[in-house]
């Protein structure tokens, strides 16, 4: 053959494609907001579109134009309502379709804003199956639908009667956003958050009123339970407020470090250099005062902080501003170190030294965890000496290759920390379970962690335990979670037991040693449960896996006749190709939160307790409510 073949790897003019802004945005979403995901985590990118039709409102409101929000979510249908100035009725259509349009790039209009990026309500446009903006501006409307990014339909300026404000109505994109659902006590702690940030702000959320009047001293009282549960914290709510800077913290009774950072009202959920500089000037200030050189982790243990700053022009690590990468507080300015530590060597000194009682339970406090520490100083070095050993031939560990703490490459950052997020680690009982997990789990991302059977209960028992125990302490070990959160290998920590009585029981032994000595995973929205199929139902043309009662008795209709139905006992019987189909793209989380009031020893003492009499009776109780509700629907 004369005619010369075609090189398919030819780098020519024909290899360059140009996206527009909305195929762009369709495309690589993930460098936008983040993991996509179902609604199951926090940092789900549905919530992210939220928060950034949210952000715009809160900008308003900073720059002193309404005091009033009104958000309402029903099924999948998001409206966002605000009594700003409203949208310049001429650049409606652009401000929600025109990359690197909007006023943030006026730093004189908008000096310490949430979003700089003119990018958010460009994302949520083009990642929603239907967006329709409306501003109401001096007497006048302007309205606009768009399906995916493109213009359906605009209408003329006309009159109104309604009060200055942007109105934002849009649905997520399933295809995009594969059986999402919102989760209201996410949606209600990113609310909180906004009042919290902005005092005297209001935000009415589905009918129900949020509204600050302390700021981030409302906010710790809330997290402690301080005001129903005085005896849970140390000492009174230290609460401190300077130009650009707010800070509020107290110690509690549970371990670890509890830090819930702010940068120009965005939380920073992983932190950065604003809560690495507090974590550090706290410290200084504190050996300072105490004229005493006590060790960083005694001095920070069950510390429980917020801290909120505002810089100009801030720079985030990621498209999602979850971190803050940005050193200075303002061009040629203090470094962010300098700034919080000089607002706390005076401010807390200050405050220290007027309340000598505080500063008295404050010492105690910091004692009491040097004794600890020294108390299982040799049992700890020992255990590590054991999972340094053990960390080469781990057997329990089955790796992935990219987790939460790892390095972000010089190119392709955005689509490294999507992809970051997704890292998940399977906590599974034995090794039928975790053999399953490990063939069909995605090696980039899912890691497995096998149990050898039912873990310690540690309710009541000291962190020693956890040294002491060489199970916990190689999970400890496998999570690298023993310095603090900041060295979190995974973002979700999957439990992947059976739905029987034993691995129900196993469920609730690892959550009790998360919740002992590790709340914060919790707290942070780490811990998840895996949800697998109870049923499948099948016919020769249909395979229907069900996860509840109600599930196989709508698959048995739907299919007639007699269809096969098995029950799968134990994870271990569902073979490797079908466990790929519930760890996947599907997968379904039910994640562990803890509600608002609730104590996490109480909870412990309730469940993990001596009282078994109380359990026992609460346990008949419910499980005739589940019993009749399942009569119910196979007499339907």
């Amino acid at each position: 053959m004369a005619e010369t073949k075609k090189n398919l790897f030819e780098y020519t003019e024909e290899s360059i494609k140009s996206l527009d802004w909305k195929e762009h945005i369709r495309l690589r979403p993930g460098m936008y907001i983040g993991k996509l995901g179902d609604g199951s985590s926090p940092d789900d990118g549905i919530y992210v579109l939220v928060k950034e039709v949210i952000d715009n409102c809160i900008d308003e409101y900073t720059m002193g134009h309404g005091k009033t929000v009104e958000i309402a979510i029903k099924d999948k249908t998001v409206t966002v309502r605000d009594y700003g100035r409203g949208i310049p009725l001429g650049k409606v259509v652009d401000v929600v379709s025109k990359i690197n349009t909007g006023a943030k790039y006026d730093s004189k209009v908008f000096q310490k804003s949430v979003g700089l990026n003119g990018v958010g309500t460009k994302a949520v446009n083009a990642l929603s199956n239907f967006f329709k903006v409306a501003s109401h501006r001096d007497g006048k409307i302007k309205e606009a639908e768009f399906s995916k990014g493109i213009l359906i339909k605009e209408q003329k300026e006309g009159k109104t009667d309604a009060e200055n404000g942007t109105l934002v109505t849009f649905i997520p994109d399933e295809s995009i956003f594969k059986n999402f659902h919102f989760i209201p006590e996410f949606l209600e702690k990113q609310i909180w958050n906004y009042c919290f940030l902005n005092a005297g702000l209001r935000i009415i959320f589905n009918g129900k009123s949020f509204v600050s009047k302390n700021g981030l001293l409302d906010l710790l009282t809330r997290e402690t339970n301080a005001d129903t549960a005085p005896e849970g914290i140390r000492y009174p709510i230290i609460h401190l407020k300077g130009e650009d800077i707010e800070v509020a913290l107290t110690h509690n009774n549970d371990y670890g470090e509890d830090y819930h950072s702010f940068v120009n009202g965005q939380h920073t959920t992983q932190g950065g250099t604003h809560q690495a500089a507090f974590r550090e000037a706290y410290v200084k200030v504190i050996r300072d005062f105490f004229k005493k050189d006590y060790e960083a982790s005694d001095i920070r243990q069950s510390i429980v902080a917020a801290v909120s700053v505002r810089v100009v022009e801030p720079v985030f690590e990621s498209q999602t501003k979850t971190k803050l990468g940005s050193l200075n507080v303002d061009e040629g300015g203090p470094s962010m170190r300098q700034f919080v530590y000089e607002f706390l060597s005076k401010q807390l000194d200050n405050f220290l030294h007027k309340n000598p009682s505080v500063a008295d339970a404050l010492k105690k406090k910091i004692e009491q965890s040097e004794r600890e520490r020294k108390d299982m100083a040799g049992i700890k070095k020992l255990a590590n000496e054991r999972a340094k050993k053990a960390n080469l031939h781990n057997k329990k560990l089955r790796d992935c290759r990219v987790h939460l703490n790892d390095e972000p490459p010089a190119k392709g950052k955005q689509e490294f920390f999507a992809t970051q997020r997704n890292s998940t680690i399977f906590i599974t009982e034995g090794d039928s379970a975790s053999g399953s997990i490990t063939k069909a789990r995605d090696v980039e991302t899912q890691a497995v962690f096998s149990l050898r059977g039912k873990p310690l209960n540690c309710f009541g028992l000291t962190k020693k335990v956890v040294y002491e125990n060489e199970e916990l302490n190689l999970l400890q070990h496998a999570l690298n979670i023993e310095e603090g959160m900041e060295g979190l290998r995974f973002n979700r920590i999957v439990i992947a037991t059976d739905a029987d009585v034993d691995g129900m029981h196993i469920r609730l032994l690892i959550m009790t040693f998360f919740l002992q000595f590790f709340p914060d995973l919790v707290k942070n929205n780490h811990v998840y449960i895996l949800e697998t199929p109870l049923f499948r139902v099948r016919n020769k043309q249909e395979t229907i896996y069900c996860y509840s009662e109600q599930e196989k008795q709508r698959a048995m209709k739907k299919l007639g006749a007699k269809p096969e139905i098995t029950r799968f006992k134990g994870l271990g019987e569902i073979s490797p190709d079908e466990f790929g189909r519930f760890i996947g793209e599907d997968i379904r989380l039910q994640p562990v939160i803890i509600d608002h009031g609730d104590q996490i020893q109480h909870l412990l003492e309730y469940y993990m307790g001596k009282n078994t009499q109380e359990r026992q009776e609460f346990i008949i109780n419910n499980l005739k409510v589940e019993l009749d509700a399942a009569e119910e629907i196979a007499v339907a």
